[in-house]
């Protein structure tokens, strides 16, 4: 079941914190979500199956009909929710989030609003590339383009 699966991938995730081994998930080593968080950094849609992590088994979203194989969430939500749930103090363990660091989207320069925008329409605005705007200009030069539709959303979507 989707909830027992998604509370032990939490409670493993979150022993280094508990431990005070680390003050986030970036930097709790040897844990599952610190390799899915550093792959989902260097890629500007961090929810596609291809751009997570191989040996891991991957998140394939929400459930709908002919789900492929994965996790049946997204990587964004398990995110939000192993910050969220490392947040809450317990008397009877050592560690937790500190409130005065920031929520992981955050930390991970991802806008709220853009990221809505982005996970809801993605795609209207793009047709072929999506990314940072230095990228997507080498793709071009890489495939022979002069220009991508869509690089002045980009702009404005993914500077930081």
């Amino acid at each position: 079941d989707e909830k027992a699966l998604m509370a032990c991938m939490a409670y493993v995730d979150l022993n280094p914190i508990r431990a005070r081994m680390a003050k986030t998930p970036e930097t709790s080593h040897h844990t599952s979500i610190q390799v899915r968080i550093k792959k989902a950094e260097t890629t500007t849609t961090p929810n596609h199956p291809n751009q997570q992590v191989k040996p891991l088994y991957p998140f394939a979203g929400n459930p709908r009909k002919n789900m492929p194989e994965g996790l049946p969430f997204r990587i964004t939500d398990y995110l939000e929710l192993v910050d969220w749930t490392g947040r809450i103090i317990r008397e009877d363990k050592k560690g937790h989030i500190a409130k005065d660091i920031p929520p992981i989207l955050q930390r991970l320069t991802i806008d709220p609003q853009h990221w809505h925008y982005l996970t809801t329409q993605f795609e209207s605005p793009f047709k072929n590339l999506v990314g940072a705007v230095h990228e997507m200009r080498q793709a071009c030069e890489r495939l022979g383009q002069q220009w991508a539709q869509g690089i002045k959303e980009c702009e404005r979507l993914f500077s930081s």
